[in-house]
């Protein structure tokens, strides 16, 4: 009867990641089993770490190399990287003559097409990370440019602002007055057109606008 030994790991990251979940790794065993092993098959131990992939000092992982030395049985994966990301740490394993390792999602793959794969896949991970690097450099740069648009942004807004309550109160001292004589604001922007008191972008006074004036000087 053929025999294994399976091994599954997630980090706490790849836990909410789609394929490399454990379910999807389960999944993955389950298929292999039902579809590419010998028959009959048996499981005669299943292993389980929540690690991340760059450490190779895991006790379930040892646990399982353990047995699968003492019995003979195959070590069986869902895919290579979960084994470990360091192609030498599968290279050590390969040239184990006491290890059998087989790989759910490459079913036919031989050791040094397993080794081949491993080397390919550190080598993907590597431009990956370099390549992050550089894209968060970029960003990084890229803030500082904004940062600095937004600093210019925020020194102009301030300028308005002191802009307009330098006008609010000089028209205040026109408006206060009448305000506090109970005009009305309909009244009081009559009054402002009619001694020719321009707003502040030169056009006529509206209730509003001096609902506004009486607004901000308040404040």
């Amino acid at each position: 009867m053929k025999q294994y030994v399976t091994y599954t790991r997630v980090s706490t990251e790849d836990q909410g990641r789609s394929g490399l979940g454990l379910e999807a790794q389960e999944r993955d065993i389950k298929l292999f089993l039902e579809n590419f092993s010998d028959v009959p098959w048996e499981i005669v131990g299943s292993f389980r770490d929540v690690q991340s992939g760059k450490y190779d000092d895991r006790p379930q992982l040892a646990a399982a190399l353990k047995m699968a030395r003492e019995t003979g049985a195959e070590l069986l994966v869902s895919k290579l990287d979960r084994l470990s990301r360091k192609v030498s740490f599968i290279a050590a394993l390969m040239d184990d003559p006491k290890v059998k390792l087989r790989v759910a999602q490459m079913p036919y793959a031989d050791k040094f097409q397993l080794h081949i794969y491993a080397a390919l896949a550190e080598q993907e991970r590597d431009f990956i990370s370099k390549r992050t690097k550089a894209a968060l450099q970029v960003a990084k740069e890229r803030g500082r440019q904004l940062g600095g648009l937004r600093d210019k942004t925020m020194k102009r807004n301030e300028a308005i602002q002191a802009k307009a309550r330098a006008e609010a109160e000089r028209v205040h001292r026109i408006i206060g007055p009448m305000r506090d004589a109970k005009q009305t604001l309909a009244a009081i922007a009559e009054a402002l057109n009619s001694m020719k008191v321009p707003t502040s972008r030169g056009g006529q006074w509206t209730p509003m606008q001096v609902k506004r004036v009486l607004d901000r000087v308040a404040a």
